[in-house]
């Protein structure tokens, strides 16, 4: 299992826009990949399961993958999320 923790700095949080970028991002993964915020743990393949956290500026999220391709995935769904500048 891969895990790396971020700090949200949009500052709106992870808002609908750049969730659902990084929600295709995860779907093309054959792992589980999953976020956590505040001892709750979703799918990161569901849209409705990220936006479920409302997860806001300065929170510390965890975001996990496990499984075939889980190098890949964690460094497409990190390089995507800080692309959009909303992790740091």
């Amino acid at each position: 299992m891969k895990e790396i923790n971020v700090l949200v700095i949009d500052p709106v949080g992870l808002h609908a826009r750049p969730a659902t970028v990084a929600v295709n991002a995860a779907s093309k993964f054959k792992c589980d990949v999953k976020v956590s915020f505040k001892e709750r743990s979703v799918n990161m393949k569901s849209i409705m399961g990220v936006m479920s956290l409302g997860i806001p500026t300065q929170s510390e999220i965890v975001i996990s993958c496990e499984g075939e391709d889980e190098d890949t995935a964690i460094t497409t769904i990190e390089e995507i999320l800080r692309t959009q500048k909303v992790i740091k």
